[in-house]
């Protein structure tokens, strides 16, 4: 058995109460003693903090850092202008969803972050990829914190006023504390929040300083896990991966319009040829939607789901109670004809058919600050 990795902030975390998992080769928090539902209601009230130090953290510098990331990602990086950042998807030969990621244009160079459990596999693919127009540095040396909740804007004016001047999906770099932080206006739960990116060396002294702030909480993945689904948001391995195409995951805004047929920069990526037909034809055979539960009892990942006949045609791939909701939601794959918004679906808990309707994401008013 393999040994788990640590984040630097592990025995902060112990400290503090926390009840560790096992999460893509790293000791994650899952939960502390505020438990798992009171930290969703914090995070969705006030703020809360969440340690994301385990995801990866990569450079592409050289020549052409941007071109060299459209060869292994139907991305539009060129557009990407300075200070700002934009979601991609890595793909495979036969159109799957290798993994997903952010891309930031840092000036000379880009920065990306990607999920945690695919960090080496991505790491190998860009190296594969690049070719001679960029380096890739992967960055080992450096924490990750998410401050997600309407009052992070607030909490963040009294760590970095500057930072506050980010509106969604900006980027910029202060010194804070004698550190750089590396400041993203993003996150994963659908509220207003900061991605902080720190040196490892002031991560202990950073958290300490947010989790004395009045409205900050610690909160551990199952909340966040709970948070992104009532967002609407994806989680690899689940809701997409390498069997899945952009398009059947309702992914296809990801795939910028100069790399789309008839675009200025068509193609060139893996899979291409696969996913922009689906694309232009519009006839991906599943699609990934939204479903919410009449009754009280969660619809679990790998639950079966049938049309009102008993047919099956699809199955979840997440699903919880949603606390701010006050529903069971989740999500899945169906085939195409059962896809839009109001069909009536059953699915099969504990023997039992429970009745699910075919709802739009996200599940919550999401509310990411635009300026």
């Amino acid at each position: 058995m393999s040994t788990l990795h640590r984040t630097p902030l592990y025995t902060l975390w112990q400290q503090r109460g926390a009840r560790f998992v096992p999460f893509a080769g790293y000791e994650m928090p899952v939960q502390f003693e505020m438990g798992i539902k009171r930290e969703h209601e914090h995070t969705r009230n006030q703020c809360g903090l969440f340690d994301v130090s385990h995801m990866g953290q990569m450079l592409i510098r050289g020549s052409q850092p941007a071109q060299a990331l459209e060869r292994v990602s139907p991305i539009d990086a060129v557009s990407i202008a300075p200070g700002r950042q934009r979601y991609g998807l890595f793909t495979s030969s036969v159109g799957g969803i290798h993994d997903d990621f952010m891309a930031v244009n840092a000036g000379d160079h880009l920065y990306l972050v990607v999920n945690a459990a695919c960090r080496a596999a991505d790491a190998a693919l860009l190296r594969s990829g690049l070719g001679e127009g960029g380096v890739l540095e992967v960055v080992e040396d450096r924490a990750l914190l998410a401050l997600q909740g309407p009052m992070a804007r607030e909490v963040m004016r009294r760590l970095c006023p500057e930072a506050t001047r980010l509106a969604f999906m900006q980027h910029g770099r202060f010194e804070i504390m004698g550190h750089e932080l590396w400041v993203s206006c993003s996150g994963y739960t659908g509220e207003d929040g900061f991605e902080l990116s720190i040196p490892a060396k002031g991560a202990k002294e950073i958290t300490e300083w947010l989790l004395d702030q009045e409205e900050v909480a610690p909160i551990g993945l199952g909340a966040r896990d709970s948070l992104r689904l009532e967002a609407g948001l994806c989680l690899y391995g689940h809701d997409m991966d390498k069997e899945t195409t952009p398009v059947e995951a309702s992914l296809g805004w990801a795939i910028g319009k100069a790399r789309r047929q008839g675009g200025e920069r068509e193609g060139g990526f893996p899979g291409a040829d696969v996913i922009l037909t689906q694309q232009a034809n519009q006839d991906a055979e599943r699609k990934r939607v939204g479903l919410k539960a009449d009754g009280r009892a969660p619809v679990r990942e790998g639950t079966r789901l049938y049309n009102v006949d008993g047919d099956p045609i699809g199955e979840v791939t997440s699903g919880t109670f949603g606390p701010s909701v006050g529903a069971p939601i989740a999500m899945g794959y169906v085939w195409r004809e059962f896809c839009e918004p109001g069909q009536k679906l059953q699915a099969e808990v504990r023997g039992r058919r429970m009745d699910m309707t075919v709802t739009s994401m996200p599940f919550v008013t999401t509310h990411y600050y635009r300026g």
